[in-house]
């Protein structure tokens, strides 16, 4: 019992201490990506024994400044839900990587370890329950600072949040349909099978529109342009304006935590998850005959690799569009959720069960 329970707290360190790394990269990366678009140089101006590093020591900066300033609860502010909120939003951010999985499984001795921390049938329910949860960080931090601009930053988070789960939730179907279960790492599996005896049977193969849908919908939900309404600064300041030191580098680190979320359920779903084009358990085998042999650890190596390039592909693209199109105002928001995105997903769900009846009827 206290193996398995060895196991369990092992993964989980290295998922949360991975997603923790990779949202501290993002924050130099969006910094460098959008001075690259607008022909700038970037941060560059925190050096560590005079080396810049292109700006890497930016993030240990950053995390310096928050930790040493004050922290400042506003008068008449309820200190609990006040502190509550960041962590809150926090928790059930990371709380959403516990079901994926970033890799197939690895063998030690005679114990199978799957690489996920969480094995549940209903991985993809729990997700999006966490994601739920998470609407909680947001409302309480404007409700608990005594402030009406927090408070219709708070609200606007809220209803943007509960309006875009419906759409993302709405997108998915089409796909549980085709792969007929909720267990994350049978879908990743599902997806290494090939079509007409060479095409991975990706996601974005099988539902092109359906990724459109959910990574739309997914833009929405980490808050971010052009979704960025609960925290419009030539609207309201936010959710947060009456945060200050950690606990505003709490709310700072979770867009950046729900940009990965996103990003690895897309490539979970969409991209084949830890899934490599042509690699199995012993090595590749290529549909032209070919055969090249590795050993276990190998493939496992490749099968992580993949999962994180992917992550990262996906990341980069999402930084990419929030940097080129402008904030939508907040009817245009709630139009697109409601009269654009949900009946198109339903159209999705029609149009896949239409051709699944088609090629059964074959």
């Amino acid at each position: 019992m206290w193996i398995d329970l060895v196991i369990l707290f092992t993964k989980a360190f290295v998922l949360i201490n991975a997603v923790l790394i990779l949202t501290s990269f993002l924050t130099w990366m969006e910094r460098k990506q959008s001075a690259v678009m607008q022909d700038r140089l970037g941060a560059n101006r925190a050096p560590i024994f005079g080396v810049r590093a292109f700006g890497l020591p930016h993030i240990l900066a950053d995390a310096l400044k928050m930790f040493f300033k004050e922290d400042y609860v506003p008068p008449g502010g309820d200190k609990l839900l006040h502190t509550v909120a960041p962590l809150a939003a926090v928790f059930f951010a990371l709380m959403s990587f516990a079901a994926i999985p970033f890799g197939d499984a690895i063998r030690v001795g005679s114990r199978e370890i799957k690489l996920q921390v969480l094995e549940l049938d209903v991985g993809l329910l729990f997700v999006f329950a966490m994601m739920s949860m998470g609407i909680y960080g947001t409302f309480l931090a404007g409700f608990s600072s005594n402030n009406k601009f927090a408070f219709l930053g708070g609200l606007r988070a809220s209803s943007q949040m509960i309006s875009y789960e419906i759409t993302m939730g709405a997108t998915l179907v089409g796909l549980l349909m085709i792969f007929k279960t909720l267990d994350l790492n049978q879908i990743v599996r599902e997806q290494g099978q090939l079509l007409w005896g060479w095409l991975p049977s990706w996601g974005i193969i099988l539902q092109p529109f359906g990724f459109l849908l959910f990574l739309t919908a997914g833009f929405a939900e980490t808050k971010r342009v052009p979704f960025d309404l609960p925290e419009g600064e030539s609207e309201i300041i936010g959710y947060f304006v009456e945060y200050s030191s950690m606990k505003f580098g709490a709310f700072f680190m979770v867009d950046f935590v729900e940009t990965i979320l996103i990003a690895a359920l897309t490539a979970t779903l969409f991209l084949g998850g830890w899934q490599m084009p042509y690699l199995y358990g012993d090595g590749f085998h290529f549909p032209w005959g070919t055969t090249h042999s590795l050993s276990s650890a190998s493939v496992t190596i490749l099968q992580v690799a993949s999962f994180g390039i992917k992550v990262l592909f996906v990341c980069w693209l999402m930084l990419l569009i929030r940097w080129t199109l402008p904030r939508f105002r907040y009817d245009q928001l709630m139009r697109l959720g409601w009269k654009i995105l949900l009946p198109l997903s339903v159209a999705n769900i029609f149009l896949t069960g239409f051709f699944l009846i088609l090629l059964q009827s074959r």
